[in-house]
């Protein structure tokens, strides 16, 4: 690896400043990507089967509140019938299953072959309705189409700025991630401020009580019990709200038993560039985005990680899977950072757990029951298990921070900027509610506009003209 090392700095032009654009130098020495024992790498390890389900299920788990919420919300905004919800919701199932084995197996340079999974994004599904209700369905259908092919004309000119995304940018990304998903499993714990029932004592014990659980299960059992803490304390923080009165389990009809996705639900899409203007313009949020979570995974997995060859891979799998989705009548389907915290926090790196996710994923999707079943688990339950697996997320983006020079000036003023970019708006929804719709849609993305203030400056500081100085590695 040394060799490759020494090329990508060479190449780069980059000093201990940015040490290349993260291409090989992620792992510390107990992280080596080859066992000895068996000589494959962790994330190639097949285990057994019982393993594999009990793990998968952990990740469908942690992440089964996003789809359902998305669906929901699109359902209640634009006046869908039950049938017609339903229907959507096990496409956008499926699709995150089918993503998720997308991005595990990677066949042809499509897919990162790392444990991913796969997630409806919460701005692409804003976005889609508002599209939708300022044209149709079928213009909004459309867009999701044209954002899906505009990856991939896009890719190439995003592959040559990978360089300006060294350790700096990366920590800062993901330490921006991990805060904006912890503000969004907080809601789902208080609920929005002002609406019926916020900050509920009730739901706050709840989510203080998964976190508990999670904690004793982990400190006091062993082997795949404890890595399994996760799933344990959800299942416990469940079996609480059961005992306080907080679930409210209803009757789940058995019929229809399966539910298969329409295609082209919304009829024949129709092609606006102008009205899919927001959801391209995100595609290269979620870029940026993709960019830290590859890096993130490796980070997890073990897996030494060169930005130019492996990120493209990444957003291929969201293209595909953004263009499936959209014939199917979904929003965009991207990789997600929820489940990084997951694979930290149980040492579990092989990417056949998440294929097992995304058999789980589809197998949900097709079952109507199973999906209506997972929506009764309490908001404030998942909030809680989320508080924990994102906080995992902000560490390792400390970590990678670590690696930076912090006392070096220009690194300093680099993270500075970048943190309050991407903090103001996290912290202060609305901030730019008075900017046009389009520039307020990026400004109002922190985990992008603290990406992007970092990469500029690290431009400006160390690319631009003449160094200002030379710093010097931090061990």
């Amino acid at each position: 690896m040394a060799d490759i090392s020494a090329s990508a700095v060479a190449e780069t032009g980059s000093d201990v400043h940015n040490e290349a654009p993260y291409s090989t130098r992620l792992q510390d020495s107990h992280l080596k990507a080859v066992s000895e024992e068996n000589g494959i790498a962790p994330v190639d390890e097949r285990l057994a089967l019982s393993k594999l389900f009990v793990f998968g299920l952990q990740h469908v788990l942690v992440m089964a509140a996003a789809p359902i919420a998305s669906v929901f919300m699109m359902a209640k905004a634009l006046g869908f019938s039950s049938q017609l919800t339903i229907n959507l919701l096990s496409a956008t199932f499926i699709m995150c299953g089918l993503g998720t084995l997308l991005q595990s197996f990677g066949p042809r340079g499509i897919g990162a072959r790392m444990p991913f999974i796969m997630l409806p994004g919460g701005a692409p599904i804003v976005l889609f309705i508002l599209i939708a209700q300022q044209t149709d369905l079928q213009t909004a259908a459309g867009a999701v189409l044209l954002t899906g092919l505009a990856y991939f004309v896009i890719l190439p000119m995003f592959r040559r700025c990978l360089r300006f995304f060294p350790s700096l940018v990366v920590g800062t990304m993901l330490l921006l991630v991990s805060i904006n998903l912890i503000k969004v499993s907080g809601l789902l714990i208080t609920g929005n401020p002002g609406t019926p029932g916020f900050a509920n004592p009730l739901n706050i014990f709840l989510a203080f009580a998964t976190i508990l659980f999670t904690v004793l299960f982990s400190r006091l059992l062993s082997g795949m019990w404890r890595q399994l803490s996760i799933l344990l304390g959800l299942v416990a923080g469940t079996f609480t709200a059961f005992v306080c009165g907080a679930l409210h389990v209803e009757p789940i009809p058995l019929w229809p038993l399966v539910s298969v996705p329409s295609f082209l639900p919304f009829g024949v899409p129709k092609f606006d560039l102008m009205a899919a203007l927001p959801l391209i313009i995100f595609s290269l949020i979620s870029m940026v985005e993709a960019t830290g979570q590859t890096v993130a995974i490796g980070e997890a997995v073990g897996k030494d990680i060169d930005q130019r060859r492996d990120v493209p891979k990444t957003i291929r799998g969201d293209a595909v899977m953004s263009l499936f989705g959209g014939l199917f009548g979904t929003s965009l389907i991207v990789t997600s950072g929820e489940n990084i915290g997951v694979v930290r926090a149980t040492g579990v790196r092989s990417r056949y757990v998440t294929v097992m996710s995304g058999l789980i994923l589809v197998i949900f999707g097709l079952l109507a029951p199973l999906t209506k079943l997972l929506s009764f688990v309490p908001e404030a339950v998942i909030g809680g298990t989320g508080v924990i697996v994102f906080a995992i997320v902000g560490i390792m983006g400390i970590d990678i921070l670590r690696r930076t020079d912090l006392r070096n000036h220009a690194n300093m003023y680099i993270l500075a900027i970048a943190l309050c970019a991407g903090l103001l708006p996290i912290l202060i929804p609305g901030l730019y509610s008075k900017f046009p719709p389009n520039v307020r849609m990026l400004l109002s993305n922190g985990v992008a506009m603290g990406a992007i203030t970092a990469a500029a400056l690290n431009f400006l500081f160390f690319h631009l003209g003449k160094k200002n100085e030379t710093p010097t590695n931090m061990h």
